[in-house]
C-alpha cells in the first residue's frame, strides 16, 4: 500500500500540480481507502513531503568515496538532473509555496532534511583535514546550492553537467586549510 500510495502522489504532483494532489484523489490513483491514507500520514502536507522524501531518497545518493570533493560533485551532479526531472521541477514549485502551518513546516523539515544530509559530506571532509576546521557545513551547502536555485527559479540559466562542478571547486577553494599565517610583521616605528 505504502508503494502506490507513495508513487500515485509523486505521479499527481507532477502531473496535475500541487492543487489537485489530495489525498481523496491520491487515494483513488492508488487504489486504496481514503480513510486508509488519512490513519497512516494524517495529513495531506504529511503525505506530500514523505512521498517526495522518498523519492528524493532514491534519485540523490549520499555518496562516500573518501572525497569531500568527489563526494560534492557526484550529490550536486545529481541534484541538476534531478532539477530537469518531473518530479524536480514539482519540488521546487513546492519549495516557493509561502503558507502558514502544516505545509510551511512540512517544506521547511524537508529542505533542512535534505541540507543536513549533504552536511554530512563537508563534516566527513573537516574530520578528514580536507577543509578547514572552522569550515561552516550549513553555509558551505548554501553557498553551492543557491546558485543552482537561482538557475532554475530565477535566471532560467541552464543547469549543464558542468555547473555543479565549478560551483564546488568554486566554493572548496576558499574553503580549503590555510598553514599558519607567514605575512611578515607589520613595521615598527624606530
Amino acid at each position: 500500500m505504502r508503494q502506490a500510495v507513495m508513487a500515485a502522489t509523486v505521479d499527481l504532483l507532477t502531473s496535475q500540480g500541487l492543487a489537485a494532489t489530495t489525498v481523496a484523489s491520491v487515494a483513488r490513483a492508488a487504489g486504496v481507502h481514503e480513510t486508509s491514507v488519512y490513519r497512516r500520514w494524517k495529513t495531506r502536507e504529511n503525505l506530500i513531503f514523505e512521498a517526495l522524501a522518498t523519492h528524493t531518497e532514491q534519485a540523490l545518493p549520499t555518496p562516500d568515496s573518501g572525497s569531500v570533493r568527489e563526494d560534492l560533485y557526484e550529490l550536486f551532479t545529481a541534484l541538476t538532473r534531478f532539477f530537469d526531472t518531473p518530479v524536480g521541477t514539482a519540488l521546487l514549485l513546492l519549495g516557493t509555496v509561502r503558507e502558514e502551518g502544516a505545509l510551511e513546516e512540512g517544506r521547511r523539515a524537508y529542505w533542512r532534511a535534505r541540507l543536513e544530509r549533504a552536511e554530512t559530506l563537508v563534516r566527513r571532509g573537516i574530520n578528514r583535514g580536507e577543509l578547514a576546521a572552522d569550515t561552516d557545513p550549513h553555509l558551505l551547502v548554501e553557498a553551492i546550492t543557491g546558485p543552482l536555485l537561482a538557475r532554475v527559479l530565477l535566471t532560467g540559466e541552464p543547469l549543464d553537467e558542468t555547473v555543479a562542478p565549478r560551483l564546488v571547486d568554486l566554493t572548496l577553494d576558499g574553503s580549503r586549510p590555510r598553514p599558519a599565517s607567514t605575512t611578515p610583521a607589520a613595521p615598527t616605528a624606530d
